[in-house]
């Protein structure tokens, strides 16, 4: 696909997709919508790509739907607009959010959705949606209250209050906060040293842990065991402990 509104790079195992609408403050239109879809579908698709770095152009993660567009919006639109966090949290592989700047309604979603968010200390977090009279449609009524508490979700959606990042941190809602320029250095360093793991055991690792945050302990306790099962099947099970054993870095073959 032609990207435009986003750059879709690879290195070393590594896919990059950078959100690049700078005049927009990188917010979601139609369009950006299709190309993130369509670069998701092609991380999917390529067994090289290991891991993957979602991160935003110029002042902006990503600052949230495209206000110019919501004349257009139909429930159908609406629909595509909750896949986005979706369709990152169900991809079988480990995704870095690299926020650098304003990651606000639907960006912030986004950013949910990945197993991982380091933040610039110039990062910005907010559901705003509520100050234009709607709600989230992206997921956040459900997943930022599994990530930082029923109560403190309710006040930032409720007031569409905007955070620092070093108050997301204290949250939750990030892993960790670093200076600006050493965002992305931080984000490829931990993506090469999550690359090098097998990527079968990643993906059922990545599986448990989602699944069994939809569910009660002792499901999610019994639904671990069976992936713990499958991956003792695992050809980089027997590498891994012949590995370990020999006192090398095993050879992953991700299956």
């Amino acid at each position: 696909m032609n990207y435009q509104n986003i750059i879709f790079e690879k290195e070393e195992g590594i896919a990059i997709i950078t959100f690049n609408r700078p005049e927009a403050m990188n917010a979601l239109n139609n369009q950006t919508r299709a190309e993130f879809t369509a670069a998701i579908t092609e991380v999917a698709a390529d067994d090289q790509i290991k891991v993957l770095i979602l991160t935003g152009s110029g002042k902006a993660f990503v600052a949230g739907s495209d206000i110019k567009e919501f004349s257009q919006i139909t429930p159908y639109v609406a629909h595509n607009i909750q896949r986005l966090g979706g369709m990152v949290e169900k991809l079988e592989k480990p995704v870095i959010a690299a926020v650098n700047g304003f990651c606000l309604g639907g960006g912030c979603e986004i950013a949910m959705g990945c197993d991982i968010v380091i933040a610039s200390k110039k990062a910005k977090f907010g559901q705003t949606e509520i100050n234009i009279g709607i709600i989230p449609g992206g997921g956040a009524t459900q997943r930022l209250p599994r990530l930082i508490g029923v109560c403190k979700a309710k006040e930032l959606i409720y007031t569409g209050e905007i955070i620092s990042a070093e108050q997301a941190d204290r949250l939750g809602l990030v892993n960790r906060v670093v200076p600006m320029d050493e965002l992305m250095p931080a984000a490829k360093e931990l993506a090469k040293k999550i690359a090098t793991k097998s990527a079968a055991a990643l993906k059922l690792a990545k599986t448990a842990i989602n699944r069994g945050m939809q569910t009660n302990l002792e499901s999610g306790l019994k639904y671990e065991y069976e992936l713990y099962s499958l991956a003792l099947s695992l050809e980089d099970r027997v590498e891994g402990v012949n590995a370990f054993l020999e006192k090398r870095t095993p050879k992953f073959v991700g299956r």
